[in-house]
């Protein structure tokens, strides 16, 4: 199906997201998007996809103007979107967010959606349980869901907007592989990403936005450069991150045990000094997640214990790990790190120390619009935080952040981002380390582990198998341990310094 965006205009209020964008995708290719965070690509496929209006312009397909009031009436066309942050219902079945839209109202046939499921499933190897929770899956298993679905529901324009992050390896390639012979049996395939390696590996042609308008269109393969200077009108520098000796003991976990729904992890004892940045490296499922919100207080473990700077935390509520310095940053922004509906006002308002009964809001609004200049934020005071681009949300959440810290653990701390987004996070987080704050995450990209990790702690079925250095390893046997090879992988841990 042939796609064309002719003249779209979209604004919220005095920002142009969209001004005045003409695009055309042909049928049977996959179609790359580009641009920096709140360039107006998820708004461009809001659009298309029927979740916003146009202010102006029009969409034609296969040479007929369509208009769609819904996301139902573009997929009834044939148009379908994953977002970013997936829209199920976690506390529903996989399999009966699987079934949603399609027909048969109240009773559709179950029996064939759990086939069609497993059937889908094993094509692109993701391998969900149909009777679990959403709520239980990980980002990466909701987004996986979603793709299922709507190719069940036989779209035609798929559009995916940064449809790997929090996959594995294995699952991106499955993933790609999809998408090629999809686009070869027909498919429109609309992919919006901010790795540049994705785009110039998967997509025929790139269209890259700016500020709301099309700054370009290139054909793949295309030098990364060139996309850049196109995404920001320059090259971007990158972030050294330099030597930082270790401090005092900050983290010490003995013989940690816990399980989170489907997600168990066995036996994990390690330590983090103050200064450290720790990356987290492992298959989804590993036991990265459970780790990280066990170290935070979010989860309580079966057995084992957890320290912070000398002092005995287990089993104390979250409130008494953040009064101890430690902070968690979760992957999904709007379901756990943000309050839909709330203003960044508000958000800074319920993250202040102090503030007592009273709110003086005249203060709080002054507050808000400092703290907007200082992190970059593409937003106001009064302005809603689901009204954010993810960037902006990240940048938010950062922003909200107490001043001081003993240690930050943060679950994808780039997901979603574009090239410049995602080292200006880097910077502050490097920032925080030179004034001693420990710092543990999980990312699924093996490359921003090694950059900015002084080590690697590699998670394997549940266990911490690995604790390696960057300096005195690779990516490729990161790789290995990750995907548990050789007989080690499934014995106690062993340190390598």
């Amino acid at each position: 199906m042939k796609v064309e965006l002719q003249g779209i205009h979209k604004r919220f209020g005095p920002v142009r997201a969209n001004d005045g964008i003409t695009l055309t995708v042909e049928g049977g290719t996959i179609h790359g998007l580009l641009g920096e965070n709140g360039a107006g690509k998820t708004t461009l496929m809001k659009v298309l996809s029927g979740f916003l209006a146009p202010d102006a312009g029009r969409i034609v397909l296969d040479g007929e103007p369509v208009r769609f009031s819904s996301p139902a009436e573009a997929i009834a066309r044939g148009v379908g979107m994953l977002h970013q942050d997936p829209l199920d219902f976690p506390s529903m079945p996989v399999l009966d967010n699987f079934l949603l839209g399609r027909p048969g109202g109240l009773l559709p046939d179950r029996r064939e959606g759990r086939r069609q499921l497993r059937e889908l499933g094993a094509q692109f190897g993701f391998d969900l349980d149909p009777d679990v929770p959403v709520a239980a899956l990980t980002v990466g298993e909701r987004q996986q869901l979603e793709i299922l679905r709507l190719l069940s529901l036989g779209v035609r324009v798929l559009i995916l907007d940064e449809p790997t992050t929090g996959i594995s390896a294995p699952q991106k390639a499955s993933l790609f592989a999809t998408l090629r012979r999809l686009a070869a049996e027909g498919m429109t395939v609309l992919f919006v990403s901010h790795k540049l390696e994705e785009v110039r590996d998967l997509c025929h042609r790139v269209t890259v936005l700016r500020q709301g308008r099309v700054a370009g269109e290139v054909e793949m393969p295309a030098p990364a450069g060139d996309l850049v200077r196109l995404m920001f009108g320059q090259e971007v520098a990158g972030v050294r991150r330099g030597t930082v000796a270790p401090g005092p003991l900050v983290l010490k976990v003995e013989d940690l045990t816990l399980e989170d729904g489907r997600l168990c992890l066995e036996g994990v004892s390690a330590e983090v000094r103050a200064g450290e940045v720790v990356g987290l490296a492992g298959l989804e499922g590993s036991g990265q997640r459970p780790f990280l919100r066990a170290c935070a207080g979010l989860l309580r473990p079966r057995q084992g214990e957890i320290w912070i700077a000398g002092e005995r935390m287990t089993g104390q509520p979250y409130a008494r790990f953040l009064a101890a310095g430690v902070a968690y940053l979760p992957a999904g922004r709007l379901e756990e790190g943000l309050i839909p509906g709330l203003t960044l006002t508000e958000h800074f308002v319920l993250a202040s120390q102090g503030h007592g009964f009273f709110v003086d809001w005249a203060a709080a609004r002054d507050r808000a619009q400092a703290r907007i200049r200082e992190f970059g934020i593409r937003g106001q005071p009064e302005t809603p935080v689901e009204a954010l681009s993810g960037g902006n949300q990240q940048r938010a959440l950062l922003a909200l952040l107490p001043p001081s810290l003993r240690l930050l653990l943060m679950e994808h701390p780039t997901r979603g981002l574009d090239v410049e987004s995602s080292l200006w996070v880097w910077e502050r987080l490097l920032e925080r380390r030179r004034q001693g704050t420990a710092i543990l995450f999980s990312s699924a990209d093996l490359d921003e582990i090694f950059e900015y990790s002084d080590r690697i702690f590699v998670f394997c079925a549940g266990r911490l198998t690995r604790v390696l250095s960057t300096s005195e390893t690779s990516v490729q046997e990161v790789g290995e341990w990750i995907a548990g090879r050789g007989e080690e992988a499934a014995c106690p841990l062993e340190v390598e310094r």
